[in-house]
């Protein structure tokens, strides 16, 4: 599998700069930096050297940062898309939640929070029958969080022409 130069440059560089090696380098410079300032007498250009060396420096991190943390979220999601794919039971029509919108998102975490409130409830209760009707509520909400899901996807997919 070949990952294309910019995502192989910024592997590289994210990998390098994440060093203590590569702290350090710039720990020196600022400090060789703040050094000569009595040399340059504190001049106004003194001071332009750091602020444009940091200037570029944060510029350009912010891409490579951007690029590596996308590659690495984007990797994560498949992973746990996989996972709930594979485990018998699982709610698949949680697989591409990373590409819903937020009213989904909200709806589906206010679902879990209540079904959470409800697995503590059945445990403070104790009992077989308790731990069955647990899971006669789960199973219950996972169809009615399908069926709301489902239905917000419809009502929000654009027209075919």
């Amino acid at each position: 599998m070949s990952k294309g130069w910019f995502a192989r440059f910024a592997t590289l560089a994210s990998h390098a700069t994440g060093k203590a090696g590569t702290f350090a380098l710039a720990a020196l410079v600022v400090l060789v930096w703040a050094v000569t300032g009595p040399l340059f007498h504190f001049s106004d250009t003194w001071q332009l050297v750091i602020n444009t060396g940091t200037t570029i420096v944060t510029f350009l991190m912010v891409f490579l940062i951007q690029n590596t943390q996308n590659r690495d979220s984007q990797a994560m999601h498949l992973k746990m898309d996989e996972i709930i794919r594979a485990i018998h039971g699982a709610n698949n029509s949680l697989i591409d939640l990373e590409d819903d919108d937020e009213e989904i998102l909200e709806k589906i975490t206010r679902r879990y929070r209540k079904l959470a409130e409800q697995a503590r409830q059945h445990v403070e209760q104790g009992g077989p029958e308790h731990e069955a009707a647990a899971h006669e509520d789960l199973r219950a909400a996972e169809r009615a969080l399908d069926e709301a899901i489902g239905a917000i996807r419809r009502r929000k997919k654009p027209e075919r022409r």
